[in-house]
């Protein structure tokens, strides 16, 4: 019962918050009073908080908060139709641990993601930031190295500078390369020990690049995460998919609203949508703002620009001016050339 309800019912107390139902406990014994479908829903969450923490998970808030939430869509039509689509079965789906640390899935999205890796060669990862689409992968990518799926695992990604011009970057090219590819090798550091990471890069197993370098390679026996693909041409994002080789899995990640491609251009990661949607073996996953796992306020942000871009349509592109092309002088300069002077004669 303290795991159930928490310290000092911190956890009972969430519970009353977000049920309509009223809770009462006593001893060993929990009873359920109000409306009958308030009370199954109350009922339901409570039993499938019992059957995580059977399982060995730990109910925290978080958990608590995202058992309601499931149920609740599941009443309101939106999609839990089987035991495996559970709260208990997606918030205890363990998938790599470390040091006491467990990486799981937290929403019914992610699990379904994390289905998808399983069952197809090659999925894409489509969502806003923060909803755990490169951090599942790269646990994926871990797991299958361990249980000897795969013999490496490739990670890359396009060197695009998101909004930003960084100029030349001093160092050879793996320090040139190192600032893009960063969020890869944090991801590693939460999954691997520190100390072996050098050891399995200088070996091959784990290799991470930029998507430049792939070009004229076959890839076989390897998990292949390609991160940030909505910075990818479509040119770009057909020369990688051709990289598959034998026995590889590939993984593409990317949020299609944060595109940095200079000039307008279309992403790749738009564009293979529409090629590939009827492919068998090539696997969709779809997450939204209500997949955010990193603070609360990031899926109100990601609300709150969707609902932005919905009322003022998308943000009008820059005129950019044809090379060579003469700049219009603007009517005050002209005030200034006297009646019959050549245009060489310098301003006074």
């Amino acid at each position: 019962m303290m795991g159930l309800l928490g310290s000092r019912d911190s956890l009972l107390r969430l519970l009353e918050e977000g049920l309509a139902a009223d809770i009462h406990v006593r001893g060993n014994r929990v009873t359920l009073k109000g409306a009958a479908a308030d009370v199954a829903l109350a009922e339901r969450t409570i039993r499938e908080l019992l059957a995580l923490q059977e399982s060995g998970s730990v109910i925290t808030p978080d958990t608590v908060r995202r058992t309601i939430g499931m149920l609740a869509d599941a009443t309101g039509g939106s999609g839990i139709q089987s035991a495996a689509e559970s709260p208990s079965a997606v918030l205890g789906l363990n998938i790599l641990s470390r040091r006491g640390r467990t990486i799981r899935p937290k929403t019914l999205n992610q699990k379904r993601y994390v289905d998808a890796i399983d069952a197809h060669t090659i999925v894409f990862g489509i969502g806003p930031a923060g909803t755990g689409k490169t951090y599942l992968a790269m646990a994926k990518a871990v797991q299958s190295l361990q249980s000897k799926q795969v013999t490496r695992i490739i990670l890359t990604r396009p060197a695009v500078e998101a909004g930003e011009r960084l100029g030349f970057l001093p160092g050879t090219l793996s320090d040139k390369i190192d600032p893009y590819l960063r969020p890869l090798y944090d991801a590693l550091h939460d999954m691997l020990d520190p100390e072996s990471i050098p050891r399995l890069m200088a070996a091959g197993t784990i290799e991470v690049a930029p998507l430049a370098y792939m070009r004229g390679r076959s890839l076989n026996d390897a998990f292949i995460i390609l991160d940030e693909a909505q910075n990818t041409t479509p040119e770009q994002m057909k020369m990688f998919l051709t990289r598959l080789g034998f026995g590889s899995k590939i993984v593409v990640t990317g949020d299609v609203t944060q595109v940095d491609l200079p000039g307008g251009q279309r992403s790749g990661l738009q564009v293979v949508r529409e090629i590939l949607a009827d492919l068998d073996d090539v696997s969709f996953s779809i997450l939204t703002s209500g997949d955010v796992v990193r603070h609360r306020l990031v899926g109100h942000i990601v609300d709150a620009y969707e609902k932005w871009d919905q009322r003022n349509g998308p943000a009008p592109e820059r005129q950019h001016r044809r090379p060579g092309r003469p700049t219009q002088r603007s009517d005050a300069s002209a005030a200034h050339r006297s009646p019959g002077r050549g245009n060489t004669e310098p301003a006074r």
